[in-house]
């Protein structure tokens, strides 16, 4: 195989390859190698390619039978393996614990060869640190690529491997997923263990997945990782079959609430809005049924269930027991204005934050309670330049500057985080200048199965999988 064969397959068809005998999963491994080799140095999404990953283990078989894969360096951890969460305070500590998401990984067949960039702590949407740098945007290298999982969207956007592990506790897979033009799937709060250590963190909103190219992949993950494990806080409805069986299933008619305005105070680029009217027209065309919808929430209530006194503490806590200090030294400008600022927060509002959570689900959970699926955008805009008010490196900003621009551009994405409802970014358009663009599909509580038929109807009446950034090769569009 040749690195331009290579990068046209997702994950399901080089698996394919491999039962067929036409290629083996050290042929694949080395074809990721020789694709970090080229591309790599001009986007830095892959911080570290392992010097093993020829020899790392990897079930014979599986859905992902001998892919390539790659960790994002915060969430889910292998046992031995460095995890420094993109932070100058973890520099150098790595895990004694091998999560259930990659020991799934691995049953499934799928083989970690490196781990991607994170921004510090996964603390931003921009994927950029002092510890490893700025990530580029493979179509235009002068954008973010995203994040927190930016890294692991920008290696599979540049074809370094075609499927990678995200996790996203308020947009972190949605949003490098809508920049880069791929699928990101975020799964109901439950679908996917975090433990045996990480079991429903931050109060519910951070779930564990992948990055990929097509549904049939998304659909492939989600059978490798759903499931329950002992010790999960709580175990929610199975799926009546295999996901990568409702690929062939009828979707029905739905009832779609559609978002044609802002849910924030970042207002919608045209561009956008006219993606969203675009395949809202589709699935109109398919037989649903669509209603308008408005904001769902109150911006400004919003924002205050992110300020968390517990961050400082586990901080705090984290530091002691590495025998560090947590300075300038250690964290970066944003990072270490939001620690002080949450250290002096009462620990009372701990429980504020609990009853805000609670109100939220209640609230949104009844303006919507009428719809099968939302269509949103995932970003209200297109991939921004790096720096700014977006990331934590900038000295200039506050941390209440900072908790109003987060919440303001992922106006259509955290919101699920805080409800626990599944949600998919689809790369359905491009702006004028050629810049992904993603649409928001989000499903009721527990209904992945809608969401799999849904995406593959959408995908098949309007395909993405020509469009590939030009960065390989020297060339970048």
């Amino acid at each position: 195989m040749r690195l331009n064969e290579y990068v046209e397959y997702d994950a399901t068809g080089l698996a394919s390859l491999v039962r067929a005998g036409e290629v083996t999963p050290l042929e694949l491994t080395r074809m990721a190698r020789e694709a970090h080799d080229e591309v790599n140095p001009r986007i830095n999404a892959v911080i570290e390619f392992y010097e093993d990953a020829e020899t790392v283990a990897g079930a014979d078989g599986g859905l992902f039978h001998g892919v390539p894969f790659l960790r994002k360096d915060i969430g889910a951890t292998e046992a031995g393996r460095l995890q420094e969460k993109g932070s100058r305070l973890f520099k150098g500590c790595r895990s004694d614990t091998d999560s259930y998401f990659f020991r799934r990984a691995r049953e499934g067949g799928l083989r970690t060869v490196g781990r991607t960039t994170t921004p510090e702590l996964g603390s931003t949407i921009m994927t950029e640190s002092l510890l490893n740098g700025i990530t580029g945007n493979p179509w235009d290298l002068e954008r973010s690529a995203g994040g927190s999982s930016g890294g692991a969207a920008a290696a599979v956007a540049a074809g370094i491997t075609p499927i990678a592990h995200g996790s996203d506790g308020g947009g972190s897979t949605r949003i490098p997923a809508s920049w880069c033009g791929l699928v990101g799937f975020n799964p109901s709060r439950g679908r996917v263990s975090g433990g045996p250590s990480n079991q429903d963190r931050s109060y519910g909103k951070g779930r564990e997945f992948v990055l990929c190219r097509t549904v049939r992949d998304m659909a492939a993950a989600l059978d490798v990782f759903s499931g329950p494990h002992p010790g999960d806080p709580f175990i929610i409805v199975q799926p009546n079959r295999p996901y990568a069986e409702e690929l062939s299933r009828p979707t029905g008619r739905l009832r779609v609430g559609v978002a044609r305005t802002s849910w924030g105070a970042v207002n919608l680029d045209p561009e956008v809005l006219h993606a969203v009217e675009a395949t809202a027209a589709l699935l109109q065309e398919m037989g649903h049924t669509l209603t308008e919808i408005d904001p769902p929430y109150e911006p400004l209530e919003y924002s205050r269930l992110f300020l968390d006194p517990t961050t400082a503490y586990w901080l705090e806590e984290t530091a002691r027991a590495m025998g560090r200090s947590l300075t300038a030294d250690t964290l970066e400008p944003v990072n270490l204005k939001w620690y002080e600022f949450s250290r002096d927060l009462p620990l009372s509002h701990a429980a504020d934050v609990q009853e805000g959570l609670r109100r939220t689900r209640f609230r949104v959970g009844e303006a919507i309670h009428a719809f099968d699926i939302l269509l949103t955008p995932t970003m209200p805009v297109v991939a921004v330049p790096h720096g700014g008010i977006y990331s934590a490196t900038n000295p200039a900003v506050s941390a209440e500057e900072y908790l109003e621009a987060d919440t303001a551009i992922g106006q259509y994405t955290s919101l699920f985080n805080v409800t626990g409802q599944p949600s998919v970014s689809l790369p359905l358009a491009q702006s004028a200048s050629g810049l992904p663009i993603g649409i928001q599909i989000v499903a009721r509580f527990g209904d992945e199965a809608t969401l799999v038929r849904v995406a593959r109807d959408l995908e098949e009446a309007k395909p993405w999988s020509h469009r590939r950034p030009k960065v390989r090769g020297g060339n970048n569009g």
